[in-house]
């Protein structure tokens, strides 16, 4: 059963869970860990609290996570920390004898659900009718496993916020035009920064099944970019950086490339996840830094990095809020389902999908 076919009768977490005191809750998770032992994995996403990533076995981006878990053959299960789409490309690369569980069902991601499979057939039918067989179609990690099925179906791949340009290179020596699923915000930049002119992408709405953002001629569209985009990464904006700019000019601000054009434009820097820690990491001491990324990571490299100066871009807490729904209580929850040989929540992607979107991740692992 997908994770789109799941209803949330189990969803509601007993009281029990509800009413333990922050004490009794790690010393039982901890407990759960050591009687699982090398039968558990449990992965914590970079933007998990810090209450939860705690008790994570390893910690790091979606595929990095789904690809460890993958790793730990001695594992029967693996517990993720993160949100739905992550857990089905967890259960893709999962071994056959492994579960993959997310210990709370409502954890989803505004932005994979922006790109619906349904729309998405109906879109492909219109740009091949309009622009014929000189499309490729890519996808960020950060969608369903639905939409990277369609999109290793028909020939194309999927990318992190790492290998994009790599990815998007490979795509445009297949064909002329890519259309880039579901983050616009990504592909847009991405592509500039290669060298491709606004004036050459547009923007496909599937609400209106229209082009938006026309700038030139329709003929020169090399990108096709759906309308979709994190909401946390829009609260990020230009003013914000001017401001930080004003108060302290030793300020460099480094954003995540999920942030707009015009903010990625006019920061100092900008990359995945990973390259933002990475960077502030090989900063040297004393150094200054405003992050336009989720707060739980920002507050996590401030505390990591006692010697120098690092604070959220936004003057106000940028939180993804269906991380964080992943929260102790769940997690513990989970771990006891385990335990007593009933698990909840438990994540399969079906067949046909799993084969399609592995193929699309194994495109991109090679390329």
């Amino acid at each position: 059963m997908s994770i789109d076919t799941l209803t949330y009768l189990d969803a509601e977490l007993p009281e029990v869970y509800r009413n333990m005191s922050s004490q009794e809750l790690d010393e039982r998770i901890a407990r759960a860990k050591q009687q699982l032992g090398r039968d558990l994995v449990i992965l914590g996403h970079h933007y998990q609290r810090d209450d939860v990533i705690k008790f994570a076995d390893y910690r790091g981006d979606s595929l990095k996570l789904a690809r460890i878990g993958a790793e730990q053959k001695e594992a029967k299960t693996i517990i993720f920390c993160g949100v739905h789409f992550m857990a089905e490309t967890a259960d893709t690369l999962a071994q056959d004898h492994q579960i993959v569980i997310l210990p709370d069902l409502r954890a989803g991601c505004s932005m994979a659900d922006m790109a619906d499979i349904e729309d998405l057939e109906e879109a492909w039918e219109i740009l091949q009718e309009r622009f014929g067989d000189t499309i490729i179609p890519l996808t960020y990690v950060n969608s369903t496993a639905a939409i990277k099925a369609f999109v290793g179906k028909h020939g194309g791949t999927t990318c992190t916020s790492s290998n994009a340009h790599k990815v998007l290179e490979w795509a445009f020596s297949q064909k002329k035009r890519i259309l880039f699923l579901p983050d616009q915000h990504l592909g847009r930049n991405t592509a500039y920064a290669m060298g491709i002119p606004l004036e050459q992408m547009v923007v496909w709405n599937p609400q209106t099944v229209e082009f938006e953002e026309v700038k030139g001629d329709l003929e020169q569209t090399r990108m096709i970019l759906w309308k979709g985009h994190c909401s946390v990464h829009q609260k990020f904006t230009v003013d914000q950086i001017k401001r930080i700019r004003e108060r302290d000019p030793e300020m460099k601000v480094i954003v995540h490339p999920e942030c707009s054009f015009d903010v990625v434009q006019m920061a100092d820097d900008s990359g995945s996840t990973e390259y933002i820690i990475k960077t502030i990491e090989a900063s040297p001491a004393g150094s200054k830094w405003a992050v336009g990324t989720e707060v739980n990571l920002v507050q996590r490299l401030a505390n990591e990095n006692p010697d120098k100066k690092v604070v959220l871009l936004s003057t106000t807490m940028c939180p993804c809020l269906t991380m964080n729904r992943i929260d102790r209580p769940h997690l513990l929850w989970a771990l006891d389902s385990v335990l007593e040989g009933r698990p909840i929540h438990v994540i399969e992607v079906d067949d046909e999908t799993k084969h399609w979107s592995k193929v699309a991740l194994d495109r991109m692992l090679a390329i």
